[in-house]
C-alpha cells in the first residue's frame, strides 16, 4: 500500500544521496490542509538544487508515485516538489533562512530522519 509516510521517507533519501543540507521533515497532518508532510532542505548551488529535484523526481517515479508539479525549476532559489501528501521545499541557504518555512510551521513537530540520513 502506498502512503504518505513511504513517500517521505523516499524522498528524505533522494534529497540527501544527493547531499542536501539540513534536511528536516515537519508532520504537518493536524495544522495544515495542504499535505501530511513538508520536507526542507538546502543545497550550495543552483546547480545541486536541480541535482536534488532531479533525484527526488527520479526516485519517486521509479517507486510508483506521481510527481504533481514542480515549481521554481528555472534558475530557482526554492524549487517545490509537490508529491500530493508530501511536499518538498528545496531552497538555497540565503533563501532558507529568509523564508525560515521551520518558524513559519513551528506548530508541527519534527519527524525523525535519522534512519534514513547518512551523517
Amino acid at each position: 500500500m502506498k502512503n504518505s509516510q513511504e513517500l517521505l521517507e523516499i524522498a528524505v533519501k533522494a534529497c540527501d544521496s544527493k547531499r542536501a543540507e539540513d534536511i528536516l521533515a515537519l508532520d504537518v497532518q493536524n495544522v495544515s490542509l495542504l499535505a501530511d508532510y513538508f520536507v526542507i532542505c538546502h543545497g550550495g548551488s543552483e546547480r545541486q538544487l536541480k541535482a536534488i529535484v532531479d533525484a527526488v523526481e527520479d526516485e519517486v517515479e521509479k517507486a510508483g508515485y506521481t510527481v504533481k508539479r514542480i515549481e521554481g525549476k528555472e534558475g530557482g532559489k526554492w524549487i517545490l516538489i509537490d508529491l500530493g501528501d508530501v511536499i518538498v521545499h528545496v531552497f538555497t541557504e540565503s533563501e532558507r533562512s529568509f523564508y525560515n518555512l521551520e518558524k513559519l510551521w513551528s506548530d508541527a513537530p519534527l519527524v525523525d530522519l535519522t534512519n534514513w540520513i547518512d551523517d
